[in-house]
């Protein structure tokens, strides 16, 4: 029997701590559609399953309809998308090993496919990015709360016999460091991340009597040691260059190990971009293998932060065997 009916969309889903985005997608990576739930309104995971799966029931039904619905691919924090499951989230809701992939493809009917971040950011990278035609990259995602990372070699994303391969955030660049939300210490992510550029910041200005107008402005935030760099002051510009130093380090080291042909670099932390980068291309430089050091490119994502994960989450859900209840 010849069957000439292909399904044209997909729903890709993002799950972060604070919301969740639901969105429709067609071949060509257009969002037609979509919608936004709390997620910390959820405390309980069933009730977040249910109340996303009437998003995505009505948001596909008032766009094109249900039936031209293929797959769903959704993005998570401490994803596997080998288990299909969210394990063991330190910033999420649900504790221990959560089978959210399972659950809501029992609760809709559709194949679902889960990610972590860091994958399916590198899939809409491959699929509709800057790393569109590359074969061996890695995205580096530069988020408030971490990094993440994953890494594609030869066309394919290296996830490892576990589902955690690419785990750079949670390497340790400082013996005895400070205290990771994974519960050991050192971890990259603890130093260039929001809370870890603040924390240096503290620490530069107990260790000096120097002046700086850090000491005039109360509790720090990210945007407050951005802002007194920008003006000018020397502490300031002293912690975003030793957290660039610090990152381009690690991502020499990471480049000297997969050889890639380029680095990709995601997430709301590249806004910051013009203060981390000087160093940071310094210390990729002075450290990255000599005979790869000019061949391996650094760039930055050219998809918009707000449709990255949805469109990476539509990319997954293009790659799972299709399944409905309703055929």
């Amino acid at each position: 029997m010849i069957n000439d009916k292909i399904k044209s969309r997909v729903i890709g889903i993002n799950v972060d701590i604070n919301s969740t985005i639901v969105a429709v997608v067609d071949l060509r990576g257009n969002i037609l559609a979509q919608d936004v739930m709390a997620t910390k309104d959820y405390p309980n995971v069933n009730n977040f399953v249910e109340a996303l799966s009437e998003r995505v029931v009505m948001l596909a039904e008032n766009n094109g309809g249900y039936e031209n619905i293929r797959s769903v691919g959704m993005c998570a924090p401490s994803s596997n998308y080998l288990t299909g499951c969210i394990e063991n989230a330190s910033n999420m809701p649900w504790k221990g090993i959560v089978p959210i992939a399972a659950m809501l493809r029992d609760s809709i009917g559709l194949a679902v496919a889960l990610g972590n971040d860091a994958h399916v950011t590198a899939l809409g990278e491959w699929a509709y990015g800057v790393a569109h035609g590359m074969d061996n990259f890695i995205v580096v995602t530069l988020v408030g709360s971490g990094l993440g990372s994953c890494v594609f070699s030869n066309g394919l994303a290296l996830l490892g016999s576990d589902g955690f391969a690419g785990e750079l955030g949670h390497t340790c660049v400082e013996d005895g460091g400070r205290q990771c939300t994974c519960g050991r210490h050192g971890c990259l992510e603890e130093y260039v991340s929001y809370r870890g550029i603040v924390k240096t910041a503290y620490e530069m200005l107990e260790a000096s009597d120097a002046p700086s107008i850090l000491r005039d402005r109360g509790g720090l935030t990210i945007d407050i040691v951005a802002e007194c760099a920008e003006r000018g002051d020397a502490i300031a510009r002293e912690v975003w260059n030793r957290t660039g130093e610090m990152l381009g380090r690690a991502l020499a080291n990471y480049a000297s190990i997969v050889n890639p042909e380029a680095i990709i670099l995601t997430g709301e932390m590249v806004v910051y971009n013009p203060l981390l980068w000087p160093a940071m291309e310094k210390s990729f430089m002075d450290n990255v293998f000599g005979n790869i050091r000019d061949k391996v490119k650094v760039v930055v994502s050219n998809i918009d932060d707000h449709e990255r994960n949805v469109l990476g989450a539509s990319a997954l859900a293009w790659k799972v065997k299709e399944y409905s209840l309703f055929k």
